[in-house]
């Protein structure tokens, strides 16, 4: 088995884990198997299906605690059905969920929506697009397997993994590890002044996206939701058409995005909770009492409890995943390697260009720089963001940048592509520029549209053209 060393090349890659089958996780398995360098690939996936985030339930597991401003938590207990198999997980997922990203952007290189999918797909057709697109590479999948732990050993890597089913552990040697499971299970709530008292006296007041499922519980309620970014924008537009008009829309910054401001009102930060009010306090020192909910939309730490062992620790507050090199190997240990992390990305195809540069960097095709070069490298983003959720968080045109500067690298390996990424023409830059148009004519005209035509955006010539 191969070992890691201090001068991380050539690597002796043989046996590779996957964690996780969702959409990042079924992409690495994809381009490993390209390349047909290595021996052995397991993806473990602690559901019974594929698909991640877009694995739906209904049903909600575990509690939240209020607040939450760390990365730890302890993990969802699994939800058993009668008569089931095979236990499910709670996601963030709700029931009237269309991505906020145009399906032609969206996915991935090698595998386009059926014609008859939405122009922003409901989360029904995304699921069934991922298990399409996992068909030949399901056999892979080890399903209702949790993974408990990962450490490094002598020899490379172990991974500790317990069936959600039986609770029997196994322990199983790898040469390298993939981490793809995702960062939506730990939800963080701010500490604001008089917030847990708050929660400790009204415990069903305070929610986070992670456990909404549907606006129907808060028809006539006086509902306040934190946040401006897609969630947030969604799920109060959601929840605006049946509360109590209007509702509050609490934001840092105005989102340049605006859905059903008709029925919504924008205001300041929350500064206070009002226990006996059943209120609270804002910025700008306007009260509000009698509330029915408060939705917050603040997103999630970075979190995995299974790496605990690992010296230096990737994450230390959660806001990011420290010591890696493109956003995507471990400086330390290039062994290991995360899929996925960047926010404000259209995750489908960077999965693909990453995926894509590690098989080639673990099948000796393409060459790391040296460590002190890589560090620096890290350095540089760090002084340009700081150490908070902005390192992680990209936006256009730098993910754009960043997916064809990945392809352009794998491009540059000694045997060319085993399999091409996704890569961005000036058609997908200008349909990422303008999807946030995109989104908000296609729910304003009633949702139904399969095509950007259909909507009046035509792309010719690298210009955009609206039909009048």
């Amino acid at each position: 088995m191969g070992s890691v060393t201090e001068s991380d090349g050539p690597f002796h890659v043989k046996r590779i884990a996957i964690i996780g089958a969702g959409p990042s996780g079924l992409a690495a398995a994809k381009f490993l198997s390209a390349e047909q360098s290595f021996e052995t690939i397991d993806i473990f996936e602690k559901q019974a299906q594929v698909g991640g985030v877009w694995n739906y339930t209904s049903h909600i597991s575990g509690s939240i605690s209020v607040p939450q401003t760390r990365p730890d938590a302890p993990p969802d207990p699994p939800i058993w059905q009668d008569g089931a198999a095979a236990p499910l997980f709670s996601n963030p997922m709700y029931e009237r969920m269309n991505t906020n990203i145009p399906k032609r952007l969206m996915q991935y290189s090698d595998l386009d929506f059926p014609a008859e999918s939405l122009l922003f797909p409901t989360r029904e057709d995304v699921q069934d697009y991922l298990i399409r697109y996992s068909q030949d590479i399901r056999h892979l999948v080890s399903f209702s397997q949790e993974v408990e732990d990962v450490r490094q050993v002598r020899t490379g890597w172990e991974v500790v993994v317990k069936s959600t089913i039986t609770e029997e552990t196994k322990r199983v040697a790898y040469d390298a590890i993939v981490i793809a499971n995702g960062h939506y299970s730990v939800p963080s709530i701010p500490s604001v002044q008089g917030i847990a008292a708050f929660n400790a006296a009204h415990p069903t007041i305070i929610q986070h996206s992670k456990t909404y499922r549907s606006p129907d519980s808060f028809a006539g309620k006086k509902v306040v939701v934190v946040g401006s970014g897609p969630s947030g924008l969604d799920i109060g537009t959601q929840i605006s058409k049946v509360c109590k008009k209007p509702l509050l829309n609490s934001v840092r910054t105005s989102p340049r995005l605006k859905l059903g401001e008709e029925n919504k009102e924008e205001v300041p930060p929350i500064t206070e909770f009002l226990v006996k009010e059943r209120g609270v306090r804002f910025e700008d020192g306007r009260v509000e009492t009698d509330i029915d909910a408060i939705v917050y939309c603040t997103g999630y730490f970075y979190s995995y409890p299974f790496l605990r062992q690992l010296d230096p620790p990737v994450v230390t507050t959660g806001r990011r995943v420290r010591g890696l090199y493109k956003h995507v190997f471990n400086i330390n240990h290039p062994t290991l390697t995360f899929i996925a992390l960047p926010q404000m990305v259209i995750p489908f195809p960077t999965s693909e260009v990453q995926s894509a540069a590690v098989a080639k960097v673990w099948a000796n095709k393409l060459s790391l720089p040296g460590r002190d070069e890589m560090r620096m490298a890290e350095k540089t983003e760090l002084n340009e963001t700081g150490e908070g959720t902005e390192f992680h968080t990209f936006g256009y045109p730098k993910d754009a940048n960043y997916l064809n500067g990945l392809h352009r690298w794998v491009k540059s390996a000694s045997d060319g592509f085993a399999k091409e990424p996704a890569f961005w023409d000036e058609m997908h830059r200008w349909e990422r520029e303008i999807f946030g148009q995109l989104r908000k004519k296609f729910v304003e005209s009633g949702g139904r549209a399969k095509t950007s035509v259909e909507l009046g955006f035509l792309f010719e010539n690298c210009n955009e053209k609206t039909i009048e």
